[in-house]
């Protein structure tokens, strides 16, 4: 299996995500208008205590990269309506040395 480009990365992040079933609900690849949304993780209504997860996806850039396109393209607008603690997660993977990276900041809506 290729592990090089954004969709493996994608990949392998939703089955981490997956234990976390019972409390979020998942969209991968969500149009936000200005770009997609990588990964989105949205507490469900029961579970309105965690903070929602909006993940950026990125390969041969940096994590701090992928956050500041986050909010150049306003993904948050597209879950305005929640209220809470988003989570914004940056994740780098470099080719050449088969490293990650990873960039998280709190952001309230």
């Amino acid at each position: 299996m290729q592990y090089n480009d954004e969709n493996s990365l994608c990949c392998v992040v939703s089955i981490a995500y997956y234990a976390a079933i019972d409390y979020y609900i998942v969209f991968r690849e969500l149009a936000s208008g200005k770009g997609f949304i990588d990964l989105l993780l949205l507490p469900k209504p029961s579970h309105l205590d965690k903070p929602a997860i909006l993940i950026e996806l990125k390969y041969d850039m940096t994590a701090k990269g992928a956050i500041g396109q986050v909010k150049e393209k306003k993904y948050t607008e597209k879950i305005q309506q929640y209220t809470g603690i988003i989570l914004l997660v940056g994740i780098n993977y470099d080719k050449k040395t088969k490293s990650h990276s990873c960039h998280i900041e709190k952001f309230r809506a």
